[in-house]
């Protein structure tokens, strides 16, 4: 799961420190130093200096206040990280990054023990993975709920979603909507002729229970049925060859993540999931309950930034990560400049 980027004057008038601040994360990267204590590996602390925007220093904030952020190490994750310890560094406090660990576990493992007290978590990983549910559920703010529900007496708070939801999608070359009628949803592939609904997607997605099968039925289109989704009708690639393969027509649609950047970059249209298929996947900033009874201002220091954090702009972050090579605390930054949240010292 990843995501995309453009040209602005914050990032132009930073442009000659960019390349140095490249070989400093690639050296970084290569002398990670163990956590003490659980063997998980934080991200380089690199981060940009930042002075306050309309994230403001939190009032009567005791010296030396500090707060634990985590993430993931994927580049949306990343990216959402350095956004959180930004955040928590214009709001006065002193920020300690471990950012970057391996896997969703282990993520999970720190904030639920006190070894983390902020994470940018998704609400269909904390249903599913952490929660052991076995179906998602597709309307947004339900699913938000049940999570939040849930976790209270996990010892975390799960603030406000984002309208980013990280989820699957199947996508289709822009230039070629006009060819298949103006499609635009998923029930529009009922419409087409049988030999127009060829697909590329991954093996995982090829099999599993929430994956094609079913969503082919969701969708009155059943696979391996003439009238339906024809198994010739089906490529399977690897995940990151999906998105070429449907770029270059070699299927009409593609499995995809809604924040991935080369969504943008290929030109690939998203469908509408206009039933519901896919189980909601939201980004929320969770904080251990206990810090924000200790901060409660950090609710809305992290809420000022929920609102604007949408696929468009985790596709746009995501691909200056992924393929303009760019370190995700720069992008981080980027954006939390151009939104006023923070400004350049």
């Amino acid at each position: 799961m990843t995501g995309n980027r453009s040209e602005t004057s914050p990032r132009s008038s930073r442009s000659r420190t960019r390349l140095g601040r490249r070989q400093f994360g690639a050296l970084a990267g290569l002398a990670l130093l163990p956590l003490a204590g659980c063997g998980l590996r934080p991200a380089t602390a690199y981060v940009p200096d930042v002075a306050p925007g309309s994230i403001q220093p939190v009032e009567g904030l005791p010296t030396g206040a500090s707060i634990t952020v985590t993430s993931k190490n994927f580049t949306e994750q990343l990216i959402l990280g350095k956004i959180g310890v930004i955040a928590a560094t214009a709001a006065g406090f002193t920020v300690t990054d471990l950012t970057n660990v391996p896997g969703s576990v282990p993520a999970r493992e720190l904030m639920t023990s006190g070894g983390a007290d902020m994470t940018w978590e998704y609400t269909g990983t904390a249903w599913l993975t952490y929660m052991g549910q076995e179906q998602g559920i597709p309307e947004q703010q339900e699913q938000w709920e049940a999570v939040r529900d849930a976790d209270v007496d996990n010892g975390l708070t799960w603030l406000e979603p984002a309208p980013l939801n990280n989820t699957y999608a199947l996508a289709v070359r822009t230039e070629t909507v006009e060819e298949l009628g103006g499609i635009s949803t998923l029930s529009g592939l009922a419409d087409l002729p049988v030999e127009d609904r060829t697909m590329c997607v991954e093996p995982e997605f090829n099999s599993r229970s929430d994956g094609l099968i079913p969503l082919l039925e969701t969708y009155g289109i059943p696979r391996d049925d003439p009238a339906g989704v024809p198994e010739d009708n089906i490529s399977i690639y690897d995940t990151g060859a999906v998105y070429t393969a449907t770029a270059r027509g070699t299927c009409n649609f593609g499995e995809v993540f809604t924040t991935d950047g080369r969504i943008d970059s290929l030109d690939l249209t998203v469908l509408e999931d206009d039933l519901g298929f896919f189980p909601a996947y939201n980004a929320a900033a969770v904080l251990s309950t206990a810090t924000l009874e200790t901060y409660p201002e950090l609710a809305e220091v992290y809420g000022q930034v929920t609102p604007v954090l949408t696929d468009e702009v985790m596709r746009e972050l995501n691909l200056r990560v992924d393929e303009g090579g760019e370190l995700p605390a720069d992008v981080a930054f980027d954006f939390m400049v151009e939104q006023g949240f923070v400004t350049e010292p």
